[in-house]
């Protein structure tokens, strides 16, 4: 990828152009050094040319979400809450007790939480592609696999 000889920063069309997918085994990972890892390959940290504004960051697959590892006691100390909006409407489950039923669930929040807090964040969150066990749709697209 070459940048325009004029400016230095990324336009819109070459930030395109470096997209890549790469795949991540979430097997025997402790979560948070997977989630770091995946929201800088979204956001393109990785990369010669990050630009802070700009979505140059590749796709991401990740594989065994049901066999990413919580450390210490955070399955159950650790807790999220959701609120319906209405009085007493607060929902709170453990971090192990999601890990059983939605691992996916748990990943997304992990790498979805070390995004920006804006609309870029959520442009990058939807390039992030989760999966239970070993198998995922995405053989086309090629993932590179990347070590964590």
């Amino acid at each position: 990828m070459k940048l325009s000889e004029q400016t230095k920063s990324l336009s819109h069309l070459q930030a395109l152009e470096g997209r890549d997918w790469v795949l991540i085994d979430a097997a025997g990972v402790p979560l948070g050094r997977l989630a770091s890892r995946a929201a800088g390959i979204l956001r393109g940290k990785h990369l010669p040319q990050f630009t802070p504004n700009q979505d140059a960051g590749g796709f991401v697959v990740v594989i065994n979400a049901e066999r990413v590892r919580l450390t210490g006691s955070k399955a159950d100390q650790k807790v999220y809450h959701r609120h319906s909006e209405y009085p007493g409407g607060i929902r709170s489950v453990s971090a192990g007790q999601l890990l059983l039923s939605r691992p996916e669930r748990l990943v997304e929040m992990a790498v979805k939480g070390m995004l920006p807090r804006n609309r870029l964040g959520r442009r990058l969150a939807t390039k992030l592609k989760v999966y239970r066990g070993a198998d995922h749709p995405h053989t086309a697209q090629q993932p590179q696999p990347v070590s964590v």
